[in-house]
């Protein structure tokens, strides 16, 4: 994967990482705001081997759109087969591999709703999980 063009340096990328960890869902308002923490994102995921992408969402729907959109903007193709016998309104919990390119898909009763990565690397510094991130962060964006 190549690195993305970026201002941050890792170090930089790692804390804002960092703020958004173990937390409630941190608001992400101004669009300065998102688009560092998008560059952030890209440049510790493109310097990892794979990772691991959970997904809590309202829907499959919204879940899926969200999946996809994190895997276009992390540089993986995101032509997915979808395949779930969750019913369309149940809230849900994806979890997707990018080794593999696969995931799993289960209902879900908590009340999060968001995105969480966790990186894997010979780089011991990057390895980690990193979230609590908007589902919608890279909706919009190419």
């Amino acid at each position: 994967m190549t690195q993305p063009n970026t201002t941050l340096t890792v170090e930089e990328a790692q804390k804002l990482l960092a703020d958004y960890s173990c937390l409630q869902v941190k608001i992400v308002d101004f669009y300065s705001e998102q688009e560092k923490l998008r560059q952030a994102i890209r440049l510790v995921s493109s310097l990892c081997d794979t990772q691991n992408i959970g997904i809590c969402a309202d829907n499959s729907q919204e879940g899926f759109k969200s999946l996809k959109s994190y895997l276009k903007a992390l540089g993986y193709s995101d032509e997915l087969e979808i395949k779930t016998s969750i019913p369309k309104q149940t809230p849900i919990y994806i979890k997707f591999n990018t080794e593999k390119m696969s995931y799993y898909v289960d209902s879900y009763t908590g009340s999060y709703r968001g995105v969480l990565l966790s990186c894997q690397c010979e780089n011991h510094t990057l390895v980690g999980t990193y979230g609590h991130f908007p589902l919608n962060l890279f909706c919009s964006v190419s």
